[in-house]
């Protein structure tokens, strides 16, 4: 299908812990009984459970829980929900730890990747955090949208990161290290070895940094994509619906409003790519039309007006509508 667009840590074999330590608890609610207890581990952390420790205290259940440290299962018994530890993922009992031989949960719906504890308080969590975001009912259809693109964009490299999962199937070495994304990120932010202050207050900080890192990027996630993908999406749509009324195969879909790229006056033809993270397109430009501009490729084509036609054939141009719709249709039969 064509698509017309208007104008547009060093690994080491053991490490040793620390004795279980409990979160500090902020003042004004040690004195508030009902307030929940969410348990993860003490030590180095992770970006899943600082991110899973934040997302499930935005659950109503949850609400500003505190976050209690420690590896010590007697502690852990006693809290409401324990994250990333303990060995039971139970989410009848509010337990969320991947690291038990013989756990398997995925995403569901198309994603095969194992879960991190952060994936698990998504799976369970993530509508209702998205439906109080977006200030609608759970089963509002946007809600479900949302879950599902969230996971895809933002996620599932958590998940895949923590448990040891490659990006792709290869036996290559990497061109070049990327610590730039987010689980490295909140990585760093664990003490350094050589700190002489390693006292569990400090160590708790810097976990309360994490949650904030790691939950901020979660809430940007779901709010661009609300403020700018739904609506996109909303015009792709409409635009996909009515294709047959610009030509009868069906292969060719007007966007008559840019989504977001607005280019000067000019019309756009842009193949589809064959997935979303790929460059090749479905059916790219003639080869033909590459690399050529304006009155030469006006010339090559038959078309008038034509502007340019990229060198990988993925997009081209013409001055007008009608040029560029007529430049798909000549594109479908080459």
């Amino acid at each position: 299908m064509l698509k017309v667009l208007t104008r547009t840590s060093l690994f080491t074999p053991f490490r040793l812990f620390s004795p279980p330590t409990l979160f500090r608890l902020p003042v004004s609610l040690m004195s508030t009984a009902a307030v929940k207890r969410v348990g993860t581990h003490n030590g180095s952390f992770h970006c899943d459970e600082a991110l899973g420790c934040f997302m499930i205290r935005l659950t109503n259940k949850f609400s500003e829980a505190h976050i209690v440290r420690t590896r010590d299962s007697q502690v852990l018994d006693t809290l409401d929900a324990v994250l990333d530890v303990g060995g039971v993922y139970d989410p009848a009992k509010d337990r969320y730890d991947h690291h038990q031989k013989g756990f398997d949960e995925v995403f569901g719906h198309g994603f095969n990747t194992k879960l991190s504890s952060a994936g698990l308080v998504y799976k369970h969590f993530g509508k209702e955090i998205i439906a109080k975001e977006l200030k609608v009912d759970e089963d509002h259809p946007d809600v479900q949208r949302l879950f599902l693109v969230v996971y895809k964009s933002f996620m599932e490299a958590i998940d895949a990161i923590d448990n040891g999962i490659n990006q792709y199937d290869t036996d290559q070495t990497p061109r070049y290290v990327n610590g730039t994304h987010l689980s490295s990120r909140v990585g760093k932010l664990n003490l350094d070895w050589i700190d002489p202050d390693q006292s569990a207050e400090k160590e708790n900080a810097a976990f309360d940094r994490a949650m904030t890192l790691a939950g901020s990027e979660f809430l940007d996630s779901i709010r661009s994509h609300a403020r700018s993908w739904l609506p996109a999406r909303s015009i792709v749509m409409e635009c996909l619906t009515a294709r047959h009324d610009v030509d009868p195969s069906g292969e060719i879909m007007i966007l008559d409003r840019f989504c977001p790229d607005d280019r000067s006056k000019h019309w756009r033809v842009q193949a589809v790519a064959i997935a979303p993270d790929r460059f090749e397109s479905r059916k790219a430009l003639p080869v033909q039309w590459r690399g050529l501009r304006d009155d030469e490729l006006s010339r090559e084509t038959g078309i008038p007006d034509c502007v340019f036609v990229h060198m990988s054939g993925f997009i081209g141009g013409n001055q007008t509508y009608e040029g560029a719709l007529a430049m798909a249709r000549a594109a479908l039969k080459l």
